[in-house]
């Protein structure tokens, strides 16, 4: 499989800081986001990454290129350890940078992909959602989409009163953690929620959605949104599968989300942990 990551979102969200700095670059204890999404694409054993850019996120493209000038700094140093950090990055895959010029959605982004991906499975990650699961949570879609050969999207538990804050699943269980989705709501309000299962920025998909994305009216923003076409695939009769993962999920979609989930991780942390903890501790 192949790995898409439309990372080409505008991260309003965020601004100011988002005026120069992509969201994806921005930092979670000692790595951007977009780090932790390739790692564990990588550690499930994706060779080739996919990235769906807009034009002046330039940053990602060199975060993932090798610095030769950084290296040969490194290496006269004598930094073995950084060094090899540095590189890894760039080695761990074979990445890809695709442009989306024009800000019209998560579908729209996976769309620029379907040459590349051609006639296979594949996976889409949001570099937004951290997840921290063993095994890697695609590991864990992958499993699913081995017994089924259906589309499967990662699912998670949320709090009542987040509801209204993501994409919720009506489902029929079938198998532990395993759901066959008869309808995905966006952000519903909590008497309209059929249940408190949210969809996780992790999907396995097949190249029929792209036939789908291709047709797909635009929402009133004007946006192609992937949720509304494997809605779509749902209403048409094809099967779509969610999977409740096994982890703990990260949602580092807005600027307080990002916040908690980097103090949390931070103090978790086995090289910062103990300090951050004391100092939270001290500074309360």
């Amino acid at each position: 499989m192949k790995a898409i990551l439309p990372v080409a979102g505008l991260g309003t969200r965020f601004l100011p800081i988002t005026k120069s700095i992509a969201k994806e670059m921005l930092p979670l204890v000692d790595k951007p986001l977009i780090h932790y999404a390739v790692e564990e694409a990588v550690s499930s054993g994706i060779k080739e990454i996919i990235f769906v850019v807009n034009s002046k996120k330039k940053s990602i493209e060199d975060y993932f290129t090798p610095n030769r000038e950084l290296e040969e700094f490194l290496k006269k140093r004598n930094e073995k350890k950084l060094l090899e950090e540095v590189k890894n990055i760039s080695n761990s895959a074979k990445f890809n940078f695709l442009i989306q010029r024009k800000a019209n959605g998560d579908g729209d982004a996976v769309l620029k992909a379907k040459k590349l991906i051609g006639d296979k499975p594949f996976l889409v990650l949001f570099g937004d959602d951290i997840i921290e699961s063993e095994p890697p949570c695609v590991n864990q879609l992958i499993d699913i989409f081995k017994n089924y050969r259906q589309p499967v999207i990662a699912l998670q538990k949320v709090e009542k009163q987040k509801i209204s804050s993501y994409g919720i699943i009506e489902g029929e269980k079938i198998a532990d953690r395993l759901f066959k989705i008869k309808r995905i709501i966006e952000k519903p309000s909590l008497d309209k929620a059929p249940s408190d299962l949210a969809i996780v920025g992790r999907y396995v998909l097949t190249p029929e959605v792209f036939e789908i994305l291709e047709n797909l009216e635009p929402n009133k923003k004007g946006e192609i949104i992937l949720a509304d076409a494997l809605e779509k695939m749902i209403d048409k009769g094809k099967t779509v599968y969610g999977y409740e993962l096994k982890g703990k999920w990260y949602d580092c979609g807005d600027k307080i989300r990002y916040l908690k989930a980097g103090i949390e991780m931070a103090l978790k942390d086995k090289k910062f942990g103990k300090e951050i903890k004391d100092f939270i501790k001290k500074i309360l």
